[in-house]
């Protein structure tokens, strides 16, 4: 069976949660024995890879333009995905929905997958937002079959468009390479133990602006604690650049975008991991500082509830004192891990279940 994957930016090693879901989750379906083939953002890509993994890679252009260069991307992918013969086309996230009907008009079988609502986010404009809620619509109404990450969204579309039959079919997450790199350590300025560690994209829904003012409130009273934010802006904008001043007048250190033995060091000796979001779809990188044992404190929306985790590692969605609270008992306690219940995380029993979507598609018309 031939699959064909759009709505990401690209694999590998390119920033986002689409695009580590894509990265860990299609070389084992190529492993499997089905023809995988990405499309990716030409704008994003670095390298010159025609494969990886056993994953095949087209490279087409996007303007580099935030409200039309999902959408144009899509268009030049599914006509692109028709014209190699896709058995299956597999569109990512609600914005690139907005071509599912084009390409069930094109004769081809659909998998959509929503990551989460994303005309909540403070990024868009009134515009922009429209288009995403038709483009959820419109692929939750269209789609052959429609793949959700969590079970609030699932209730969201069974409520919202009476889609009944959607596959629920969680992020994943590797197993830990837990590691030293003293080195990068020095760079930074951190140890092993002293710095909380949040990571994300530098966008306005993250609320990363919330924790650099609640580690304002406490730094004074922990010098040695340091607040240290792996991440950056795939767009600059006015919040990311206000973000990385406040952040440098507190004395917050910011790695960028980081990736293999930096960001594995990161994750094994960080004190805890924050994540303040106002949406979420299922954060990798929450999964991934659970799959590090870290302690974690994070708002207490439906995505991270689904979660399930110990009461006490959630707060009040923008109550930045109790935020700046919560970071102060984790400083105060004694460096620990946790334990936490990652086996529905497991991106091996995630392909499983994505196969089966494949296979249940490719089998309709027999």
């Amino acid at each position: 069976m031939k699959i064909v994957v759009t709505g990401t930016r690209g694999i590998p090693d390119v920033m986002g949660g689409v695009e580590t879901h894509c990265e860990e989750l299609f070389p084992r379906i190529a492993e499997k024995g089905y023809d995988v083939t990405i499309i990716r953002r030409r704008s994003y890509i670095k390298d010159h890879l025609k494969e990886w993994h056993g994953v095949k890679l087209i490279d087409l252009p996007a303007p580099r333009l935030k409200p039309f260069e999902a959408i144009t991307h899509t268009f030049l992918a599914v006509l692109k995905a028709k014209k190699i013969g896709a058995d299956v086309l597999h569109i990512h996230a609600i914005g690139p929905a907005l071509l599912v009907p084009f390409a069930r008009l094109l004769g081809m079988k659909v998998v959509f997958t929503s990551h989460g609502p994303d005309y909540n986010r403070e990024t868009w404009g009134l515009l922009a937002k429209m288009m995403l809620r038709l483009g959820e619509r419109w692929g939750a109404k269209y789609a052959n079959e429609v793949v959700v990450i969590s079970h609030v969204i699932d209730n969201q579309f069974k409520k919202m468009y009476h889609r009944y039959d959607c596959h629920v079919i969680h992020n994943g997450v590797s197993s830990p390479q837990f590691c030293e790199n003293p080195e990068y350590f020095e760079e930074l300025g951190i140890q092993k133990g002293k710095y909380i560690l949040g990571m994300c994209r530098f966008v306005p829904e993250k609320n990363l602006h919330h924790l650099v003012e609640a580690y304002s409130y406490i730094k004074d009273k922990y010098p040695d604690i340091k607040l240290v934010i792996a991440g950056d802006a795939t767009f600059e904008d006015d919040y990311s650049i206000q973000l990385k001043k406040d952040a440098a007048k507190h004395g917050v250190i910011l790695t960028g975008f980081v990736k293999g033995n930096k960001l594995h060091s990161l994750l094994t000796n960080a004190r805890c991991y924050v994540l303040p979001s106002s949406h979420e779809g299922l954060p990798i990188s929450l999964l991934e500082a659970m799959s590090y044992k870290l302690p974690v404190i994070i708002s207490d929306i439906p995505p991270h509830l689904e979660v399930g985790i110990d009461k006490e590692c959630y707060f009040p969605l923008g109550n930045v004192e109790i935020l700046a609270k919560k970071l102060q008992e984790n400083i105060e306690a004694d460096y620990h891990h946790v334990e936490y219940d990652m086996k529905k995380y497991n991106w091996n029993h995630i392909a499983d279940q994505l196969c089966e979507v494949y296979n249940h598609i490719g089998n309709k018309d027999k």
